[in-house]
């Protein structure tokens, strides 16, 4: 009987997990600078940030980490576009389907764009580092 009521609370949270909503006016916001504009990842618990000086054009720019993000597995776009200037994706874990929230801004400014970048978790406390890496590997792919 424990052992059913066990397997049934797992289920219930597994399916929590991949079932409830993602609000855009809450995870679909403008993204705090990072630290530095170097495009180093900074690292918190849980969430990373970067902000990056490109050549690039502001939606040229989106446009370009869009299709890094959407070759990722199991990520979507919540919402925004390169025209609008912000972009919201969902990337899920393999296992329990976690969400985590990235949103990237780009706007102009005097030497090219400013992109800044935020990934965030949505349950728990810790991820491992897995936001920043998954953070680290776009910017990469990105070649700021």
């Amino acid at each position: 009987m424990v052992l059913g009521l066990l397997a049934l609370l797992i289920v219930g949270v597994g399916l929590y997990v991949r079932l409830a909503p993602s609000d855009p006016a809450r995870w679909h916001v403008a993204p705090a600078p990072a630290p530095t504009d170097d495009c180093t990842v900074a690292q918190g618990e849980g969430d990373a940030r970067a902000t990056c000086t490109l050549s690039t054009p502001p939606a040229e720019a989106l446009a370009q980490l869009d299709a890094i993000a959407m070759a990722t597995p199991r990520t979507t776009r919540l919402a925004g576009s390169p025209e609008e200037g912000r972009i919201t994706w969902i990337t899920r874990s393999a296992l329990w389907g976690f969400p985590d929230y990235t949103t990237a801004e780009a706007a102009p400014d005097a030497t090219g764009t400013r992109l800044t970048v935020h990934a965030r978790l949505r349950f728990g406390r810790g991820d491992m580092g897995v936001n920043a890496a998954r953070l680290r590997d776009w910017l990469a792919a990105l070649n700021p």
